[in-house]
């Protein structure tokens, strides 16, 4: 039977490109086809941002607590059907179906905050800001926004954003990555059951070509992009040549620095599934380990390796792993793995030292894209596998001799998404939270991604925006602060 060829959502209708060319959604565990996505053009794109344009002055007058309201149909329709979510996300990108189901979670939580939205966009009153004047700040919505989606997080990364573009009055146009096309398009079948007023929510599907569209479209107010930093630089740029505002998410090299008084038991297991979650594949992933000293670097690699090498490789929708801890799944495409494969060998032509080799591990299906945990030690910081975001099972190794050292080799790298310490001491905790330069900290945690109402976003070449998403910076991001001043004089009559 053929696959199912997608459609875009445009003014609340199923709408299908013409005159577009289509690409195969492939199942990375298997290199089968689950379904056809069009590529859409720039004629897509302007369709939906004159449906938007037109849907907002009506949706940016409707009363906050009314656009709120909305989700709350929307929350019991997602959970209702997360079974098929969950198995439609695993079959087209490869992760775990715990790990399926932690974004889903994930994603759950930010439209549960975006509910607060008539508190969260209140604005601020100075009443006497000067005799007889008072001053307000309000925080009104712009117009059409827009997301460019990446591959890794198909469900959770739109509704870091969606929700409260939404509810704080915006119309928004979602892109999700042509790779995985197909979990975006079954929330959107649940999206147009809610009864949203047609043109406020919008899904173009489609490539490079419909992202520069959307770039490029000046009716669009912003975009928030996901990926890697060196398209986020671009797009940045973009931005601030059509004057719009820009969320733009970048790469990460997470490091996890490990003192001698680490609870070694807890720390490796954490490390496991910071490591090896998600085949890798995701911007949270610790990918560096840092040892403060020889003995903790022995111990870590005595512990580490043996549990890296326990860990299972497997399609993540046989049932036979469905109790499983971490799996390992495949990565997305035939060119990631190249490209991991490609850079584990330059590691080893730096002087790197293969302490776990997973790249000739036998594939679970023949033509899947597998590689297994690997662990790369003798790194130095400067080489290019700790450069490099490698994006896949793949962990790298050193040694420093202190905590200045550990804080220096993060510090000096060029990412800053987050970072962690394994360490009992709170002296050394507080020195590592206000000392390291990455915008998410954990302490004795591996994957420091914040809670939803908390802010999300890195820093340096990790993050092209001066606005982090999620919670109430979403909202800064969405609105724009418009400032009053008012003095009024007695009427007479």
């Amino acid at each position: 039977m053929a696959a199912e060829i997608l459609k875009n959502y445009i003014n609340g209708t199923w709408v299908t490109p013409e005159g577009v060319d289509c690409l195969d959604v492939e199942n990375p565990s298997t290199g089968g086809t689950i379904a056809r996505v069009p590529l859409s053009g720039e004629a897509d794109v302007e369709a939906a941002v004159c449906a938007a344009r037109e849907a907002f002055p009506a949706w940016r007058d409707t009363p906050v607590s009314r656009r709120a309201s909305y989700f709350y149909p929307l929350l019991d329709l997602l959970r209702e059907n997360e079974e098929r979510l969950v198995r439609t996300l695993v079959a087209e990108m490869g992760k775990s179906i715990p790990d399926a189901q932690a974004e889903m979670k994930r994603m759950t939580e930010n439209i549960q905050v975006a509910c607060g939205m008539p508190i969260l966009q209140q604005g601020d009153k100075a009443v006497g800001s000067a005799a007889g004047i008072d001053g307000e700040v309000i925080r009104l919505p712009l117009g059409v926004f827009g997301l460019i989606a990446p591959f890794n997080f198909p469900a959770m990364v739109p509704f870091w954003f969606v929700p409260y573009a939404l509810a704080t009055g915006n119309t928004y146009i979602v892109k999700p990555s042509e790779l995985v096309p197909c979990t975006m398009h079954v929330i959107t079948e649940l999206i147009d059951r809610i009864g949203l007023p047609p043109g406020v929510f919008n899904m173009i599907h489609g490539g490079q070509t419909a992202g520069q569209a959307m770039l490029g479209n000046p009716g669009i107010k912003g975009i928030s992009f996901v990926g890697s930093s060196r398209v986020c630089r671009k797009v940045a740029t973009r931005c601030a040549e059509t004057n719009k505002r820009c969320q733009a998410m970048g790469s990460a090299k997470n490091h996890l620095v490990v003192m001698p008084d680490a609870n070694m038991d807890e720390a490796v297991r954490n490390m496991i599934t910071s490591c090896f979650g998600c085949a890798g594949q995701r911007c949270m992933a610790a990918s560096a380990i840092v040892c403060v000293g020889e003995m903790v670097e022995k111990e870590v690699l005595a512990r580490l390796v043996p549990a890296a090498r326990d860990v299972v490789v497997a399609d993540p929708l046989d049932p036979a792993v469905a109790d499983q801890p971490v799996v390992v799944g495949p990565v997305i495409s035939r060119e990631a793995k190249e490209r991991i494969l490609g850079l584990i060998e330059d590691g080893l032509s730096e002087g790197a030292t293969l302490a776990l080799d997973g790249r000739d591990i036998a594939p679970p299906n023949p033509g899947g894209h597998y590689i297994g945990p690997t662990v790369l030690t003798d790194v130095r910081p400067g080489m290019k596998v700790h450069r490099t975001e490698i994006f896949g099972p793949v962990i790298v190794v050193l040694k420093v001799d202190s905590l200045e050292e550990a804080i220096a080799v993060v510090n000096e790298h060029e990412y800053g998404n987050g970072a962690s310490i394994y360490t009992r001491s709170g002296y050394y905790a507080r020195r590592f939270k206000l000392e390291t330069e990455a915008g998410m900290i954990g302490i004795n945690v591996g994957i420091p991604a914040p809670v939803a109402y908390l802010p999300f976003g890195g820093m340096k070449s990790s993050q092209f925006a001066d606005i982090k998403t999620q919670g109430k910076a979403a909202v800064n991001f969405f609105t724009e602060d418009k400032i009053v001043t008012e003095r009024y004089w007695p009427e007479e009559f």
